[in-house]
Order: C-alpha cells, then structure tokens, then sequence
C-alpha cells in the first residue's frame, strides 16, 4: 500500500469530521484556492483583499473591479463544480465545462492585444474561435489545438476521462493529473484554461472523496517548468498532448500526488488537533491583514459583550483581541476577561497557539 493510499484509508475512517471544524476547512480552502487560482493567472488581489471580498463581500485598498468580478465568479465555480462531482449518477461532460467557463470568468469581456493596437472580445462559455498559441520565453511559438480541431479533442477528452473512471485502473492521482495535462495541451477556451484545469483537477479528488488540494501560487515557477518537462516528453503537436500517457507525464503525476500527499497529512493533522496553522497559502503572501473597520459583521445592540464576542468568532474565527475591541468599543483588558469567562463555561476554546491559532464556538 502506498503512502497516499494509507492515507486515504484513514481519512475515510475519520468522516464524518466535527461540524464546525469542517465548516472551518472548508472556509480556508475556499480563501485559498480562489486565492491562489487565480493569482496563477495574474489576478492582483492581495490575499487580504480576496479573504475580505469573499467572506464579507467588502474591498479596501486598490482593486480592478474586473479582478473582483473573476475572483467572486471564481468561488461561485468552485461551489458549481463541487455538487457537480457529487452528483455520482451524473457524468462529466462538455455542457459543464462550458458552463464552468461562462461563470468563473464573469461572463464575455474585452481584452487590448500584447503591443496595445486593438483590444478583442473574448467569448466565454464556447471553445475558442481564433488560435490562441503562446510564444515560450526561447521565442518559440508553442501551439495548443486550433480552433478546428478543438471540438473532436474535447469530446475525446470527456469521453475518455468517463471510461477512465469507470475502469478504475488510474489512481485518482494520476488521472487527475492526466486530465489536467491533456486539458491544457488543448486549451480549448479563449481565457480561463488554467483556472478551469485546476477546478477539474479537484473535481476528480472531490468525486473520488479525496480533499481537494491548493496549487500555490508560491510555486507557479515549478508548476509551469514540470509542465513544460511533460511538453518535451510528449512532443510539441497539440493531438500528442491531447493523447498523452501516464508515463509521459510522470513528472506531472508526481507533481499532483505531493500536493494530494501534503494535503492528506495536513487533513489528518488538523483532525488530530496536531497543527495551528489552517491556511495552505504562503505566510508571505498572508501578511495583508482584515482590518476589522472593513468587516461587516453581526454585532447586536442590547446584547452582551460576551454574546457578541461569540457571535464574532462564529464568523471570524481568527480574529484578534486588538480587532474585537476595537469592533466593539470596548477596552482589551474586557475582552479578555469575556474570553476567559466563556472558556470556563465551555463556550469556546482555542485551538493552536497563542500565535497562529484561533478559537472556535463550542456545539452545545
């Protein structure tokens, strides 16, 4: 049995997990993921801004509004795509990803060419019209599939992940991977490809009941060389890529199963009260802090401080004491006394260190 396997034994044996520490990782890996996505692909978004824009449906500092629109649309992909692959009786299909297409990227919009001559609009929602083939940094023109061979690929492309997966011979790893591979080689959108492979990706994980993993957006120089390795190996011919084997891609494959490995240790450490840490985006690109002015939560009048303290990290399990005096309009010295005060009741509790950790509302 390999390490993955293991792992995935004793995750099911877990499940179902607290209801509250679900709700807590599921929040966290929607920050992170649409965080991370789509700073893939260029969005400039802090991660402050987009934890901000997500939770609370508020923005602060600088921000394309074009930025804001993907980044929300991007989230209402994520929740798409996640029923979509419990659906067990439903299986994958071109509608979908066309679909997923239409809604991550917020619907048609225009672009200004690379010299800045004539901007063009991109058309979501269909397979792409015009080629769309990128120049790699030697100079070289790398093609992905052309407008006309896009259509048959794409059918191929689902057709084959369908009987892959009813065949049961790939490891959820290695076709995840291999999908995601194959998708890209064809690039069958005008814009939106990396976004939609790494959704797929997860929606093979999530269908298979495995946790879905974060791409950081830390690593995007290793996950576009690992790529560009697996281009070498294939050949350079969109219908090569398009057919590629395990084999071919292996470095891709083993690229996936780290991120699969790394997450399902992290899940059962997390499960195991052994980590602080909930976040799978990098400490650096964290230091962009909620300002607590530009949260909006349900802070009552006529209630107590403690009952309003709950209310808060309820929503905001992380925030500080300087934050929730602040929102509160009381002194630190109280809140502390009100923390300490629900913990004896067994109200809350803390979990993780003073430093990293955050406190949860306890089931009554």
């Amino acid at each position: 049995m390999n390490t993955i396997e293991g792992l995935f034994k004793e995750w099911q044996a877990v499940q179902p997990i607290n209801e509250k520490l679900q709700r807590l990782m599921d929040q966290s890996f929607m920050i992170d993921f649409n965080y991370n996505s789509n700073h893939l692909e260029g969005n400039t978004l802090t991660y402050g801004q987009t934890k901000l824009l997500l939770l609370f449906g508020k923005i602060r500092g600088d921000a394309l509004i074009r930025d804001c629109e993907e980044m929300k649309a991007h989230n209402v992909g994520l929740e798409m795509m996640k029923i979509e692959a419990l659906d067990k009786e439903r299986p994958l299909s071109e509608s979908f990803i066309r679909e997923l297409n239409h809604i991550i990227l917020a619907g048609d919009f225009y672009k200004v060419s690379r010299n800045g001559d004539y901007r063009y609009k991109i058309h979501t929602g269909i397979y792409k019209t015009r080629p769309n083939s990128v120049i790699t940094p030697t100079g070289e023109i790398f093609d992905y599939a052309s407008p006309e061979e896009t259509p048959a690929l794409m059918a191929d492309l689902v057709g084959w992940y369908n009987n892959e997966e009813r065949a049961t011979v790939l490891s959820p790893a290695e076709l995840a991977a291999l999908f995601h591979y194959r998708f890209i080689r064809i690039h069958p959108f005008e814009d939106g490809n990396g976004r939609i492979a790494r959704l797929l990706t997860n929606y093979i994980f999530c269908r298979h009941g495995y946790p879905m993993i974060v791409i950081p957006a830390a690593d995007r120089k290793k996950y576009i060389d690992i790529l560009g390795i697996c281009d070498i190996l294939t050949g350079k011919l969109p219908f090569d890529g398009a057919n590629a084997t395990v084999e071919q891609i292996r470095p891709f494959v083993t690229f996936i199963s780290d991120y699969l490995e790394r997450k399902l240790k992290y899940v059962m450490q997390l499960v195991k009260g052994e980590v602080d840490d909930i976040s799978e985006t990098a400490i650096e690109q964290q230091k962009d802090p909620v300002l607590p002015e530009n949260v909006s939560v349900n802070v009552r009048v006529n209630v107590s401080v403690k009952d309003n303290i709950l209310n808060i990290i309820g929503q905001f399990p992380s925030i500080t004491v300087k934050e929730l005096a602040k929102m509160l309009l009381v002194s630190e010295r109280t809140i502390y006394r009100c923390l300490n005060d629900l913990k004896t009741e067994n109200k809350i509790k803390r979990l993780g260190s003073d430093k990293t950790g955050y406190r949860i509302v306890n089931e009554v």
